[in-house]
């Protein structure tokens, strides 16, 4: 198989994978933002106060309940949907741009790879850092759900605790976790995919150049030129005949 063709197969491979990761990352944030009520859990702070009420054991006692102080920035985690969602469709749309490539037998122009390059690594850097900031805020989370750690229990296991809070927080830990794990992944593929498109552009670059030289050595491997086999040599004049006396 030529190296054209491997790296055009690879390439698709990246982006098939690239979509089912944005679809990990997309469903996730948006059954946490429904079970939120549209509320973002990062970087949300808080309390936790104890007060006089009637237990879930139906017997009033003292109950421990989490007072949130200020929810986190929704745009925390509409910019980890963004990522998700743009890697879904630009992942979408050029794989079956390299399977009908691969069909064709054709690649892109110098202009197209450069551009793929360019957009490729711009997304790197936001899905790298939208990876981050969802990795910061779900620390920050658990941090007040477990009164940073104070709590019997860890983030994981908190979902089964009563928060007494107006939210379903019954599986945000699964929903967020996941999440972060499929964006950390859309990173990796994004880098992966910005090393394939750079040595596509380099491949096609290559051919670009050696392409016009190709008949040109062929020619000197048989040894003649164009020239020589395109013009004739021209005749030599005869030669003046000498007479002796």
């Amino acid at each position: 198989m030529e190296l054209d063709r491997r790296l055009l197969l690879a390439h698709c491979a990246a982006h098939t994978l690239s979509v089912v990761a944005g679809l990990l990352v997309v469903v996730p944030m948006a059954l946490s933002g429904s079970a939120f009520k549209g509320r973002c859990a990062l970087f949300s702070t808080g309390y936790w106060r104890t007060e006089d009420r009637e237990e879930p054991t139906g017997q009033p006692g003292d109950v421990a309940h989490l007072v949130v102080q200020q929810w986190g920035p929704p745009a925390a985690c509409q910019f980890a949907t963004f990522v998700g969602i743009f890697t879904v469709l630009y992942g979408a749309a050029q794989g079956w741009r390299s399977l009908f490539y691969l069909h064709g037998r054709h690649d892109d122009t110098l202009f197209s790879s450069f551009l793929t390059v360019l957009l490729s690594v711009c997304v790197l850097f936001l899905s790298g850092g939208a990876s981050v900031i969802l990795s910061l805020g779900l620390v920050c989370w658990c941090d007040t759900v477990t009164d940073h750690n104070s709590r019997p229990y860890s983030c994981a296991e908190s979902q089964s605790v009563p928060l007494y809070l107006d939210v379903n927080t019954s599986s945000f830990y699964t929903e967020l976790s996941l999440a972060q794990a499929s964006l950390w992944g859309v990173t990796a593929l994004w880098l992966a995919q910005s090393i394939l498109a750079f040595l596509r552009l380099y491949h096609s670059h290559s051919q670009h150049i050696s392409g016009p030289c190709r008949p040109r050595e062929k020619e000197l491997l048989l040894g003649h030129s164009p020239s020589d086999s395109g013009s004739p040599t021209p005749p030599h004049p005869p030669a003046t005949p000498t007479i002796f006396v």
